[in-house]
């Protein structure tokens, strides 16, 4: 066998060194680049081979993450290291998880397994094998026995003194209680968990895996206080590596929803985009379908329906369910039974608290729309209990706007406008201005039916200035055919379809039956009398047929 040439050994010494500080340094391209020169030159030894695999994963080129980490996996076997090489088989078997692989996945936490369980003795990566076994029994439906597998890896990774395995615990089991309605246990602990990450106690791939699940939670647990502050932080830990592809589209992701929510939704139809294309980049499916959601959701509060439609398809294509965003699509294109059975069916789907909050809103605005009023309420009592000792954040909000929209439709502006007076004081604080400002056009139908003119004129106003500075064309539209006018003799401010409206509402008819008879959607029906109360100044069906009655209009 030739031997080296002094020379080449020197060259990939400097060239390992060159690598070591760029990686040091969070400089992933270079540090890619130099550590790969040196294994070309001589190949790496295992610990080398863990910090190339880590700049593979950082510049999105994860099957070559995972082909070096078995390279790592198979050095580290060589050199009689079995817990190291554990270590690297559990990464393997867990980005294989993550990816749906379960094949591969299964196999590689096996060999995992085996090599642990060869020691004989306890060692922190019996800790990082329950993590997986968390993913496993969360699939299943056993969320009791995840939560207690996550806080007996997080008490191994205390033990050990192992940040990284304390963080992802933690920050599971957070998410997990809470996913499952115990939401202060569980932001407690994903604070804690973003602590070790801010704090730069963790390694790269963990931090960008902790802050994108803490970040997740919070929206889940609709705190949008923490989901930004976080975001902010993700942001910043993005900005210090610009090389950097992995979790970046999970951060344009984030920031996009919270631009949207704030109602910046230019940037955020923009940032959105942005996303969407970063995470096609690293094959983040996922991620971009949740993108192509956003940017759905910004269409169709502008009023582009089309743009929406063809936004919501994209979010599915990639995994992503399109609610209820498709359902309050398909209301605002007429669509009244569609928008039914479609948020009907997200809702039979899940029974965990935070994503059936998050569908609850829309069934209200939807079974309202439709008529279906109890229906609605029912909805409206979900989410005050999943709001319950939550009246001051946006589950709150939430719940409070359900509870107006109901009461208004039962005929009770009283009930109603105190509800809605505080669902848009809340939702100003938490700098809402779209959800505010459709919480007080609400306040405004709840004046005028309390007889009120001049408080509904007001509010009104006040919305109309939001939607047209935001682009909300269609509740712009909406609002604008509430606005006071000049009443005819004979009309009492009514259009000619909203006097055949009630001329069949005194008639008897139904919702349904009138748009049978007009050739209408139900919910067109609906926002007609809707329009039609706020203007005879009554509040039901019956007050509207003997305002018509008394009045000679039928």
């Amino acid at each position: 066998m030739a031997s080296k040439d002094p020379s080449d050994v020197v060259t990939a010494r400097e060239e390992l060194e060159r690598g070591r500080a760029a990686y040091a340094e969070s400089a992933w391209t270079d540090a890619n680049e130099w550590l790969s020169r040196a294994d070309r030159a001589d190949s790496l030894h295992a610990d080398d081979l863990e910090l190339l695999a880590t700049s593979f994963y950082m510049l999105g080129r994860e099957n070559d993450y995972i082909d070096c980490l078995t390279r790592a996996y198979r050095s580290h076997l060589e050199s009689r290291a079995p817990l190291r090489a554990a270590r690297c088989a559990f990464w393997v078997g867990l980005t294989l998880m993550l990816r749906g692989e379960q094949g591969g996945a299964g196999g590689w936490l096996a060999r995992a397994q085996r090599l642990v369980d060869g020691e004989g003795r306890a060692c922190v990566e019996q800790g990082y094998l329950l993590i997986a076994l968390i993913f496993e029994h969360e699939a299943s439906g056993d969320y009791a026995t995840a939560i207690a597998v996550a806080a007996d890896a997080a008490a191994i990774g205390e033990r050990f003194g192992d940040s990284d395995l304390f963080a992802l615990a933690a920050q599971s089991q957070g998410t997990l209680l809470v996913m499952h309605g115990r939401a202060a246990e569980g932001l407690a602990l994903l604070d804690e968990a973003m602590v070790a990450v801010t704090a730069g106690e963790l390694s790269p791939i963990v931090s960008g895996l902790v802050y994108c699940a803490v970040i997740l939670g919070c929206q889940a647990a609709q705190e949008p206080r923490r989901a930004r502050e976080w975001t902010a932080a993700l942001a910043q830990w993005c900005e210090r590596q610009p090389d950097m592809l992995a979790f970046t589209g999970r951060c344009l992701t984030h920031r996009a929803e919270i631009m949207c929510r704030h109602g910046a939704w230019s940037e955020a139809l923009e940032e959105a985009r942005r996303a969407g294309e970063r995470c096609r980049e690293t094959q983040n499916m996922r991620a971009g379908g949740e993108a192509a959601y956003l940017e759905g959701e910004v269409q169709r509060l502008r009023g582009a329906l089309g743009a929406a439609e063809e936004a919501y398809r994209e979010a599915s294509r990639c995994g992503w369910e399109p609610q209820p965003g498709l359902a309050l699509l398909r209301l605002g294109q007429g669509d009244g039974d569609s928008a039914a059975v479609a948020i009907r069916r997200a809702l039979g789907e899940t029974d965990e608290p935070p994503l059936r909050a998050r569908l609850l809103p829309a069934c209200v605005e939807i079974m309202l729309a439709a008529g279906e009023v109890e229906e609605a309420s029912a909805a409206c009592l979900e989410l005050e209990r999943i709001a319950t000792d939550h009246e001051e954040s946006m589950l709150g909000a939430m719940a409070a706007h359900a509870r107006g929209a109901v009461e208004l439709a039962r005929g009770e502006p009283g009930t109603a406008l105190a509800a809605l007076r505080r669902a848009a004081g809340s939702w100003q604080e938490l700098e809402a201005p779209y959800e505010s400002a459709r919480a007080r056009a609400l306040v405004a139908l709840a004046c005028r039916a309390l007889g009120d003119e001049d408080a509904a004129a007001f509010e009104l106003e006040a919305a109309r200035g939001v939607f047209a500075g935001l682009g909300a064309a269609p509740d712009l539209a909406r609002v604008e055919s509430l606005m006071p006018t000049a009443p005819s003799d004979d009309r009492h401010g009514l259009t000619p379809r909203e006097l055949e409206v009630l001329r069949l509402v005194a008639a008897g008819k139904s919702n349904r039956e009138i748009a049978a008879e007009l050739v209408v959607s139900e919910h067109t029906v609906a926002r007609h009398l809707q329009n039609i109360y706020a203007k005879l100044r009554v509040s039901s069906r019956t007050a509207a047929s003997a305002f018509a009655f008394a009045h000679d209009l039928v």
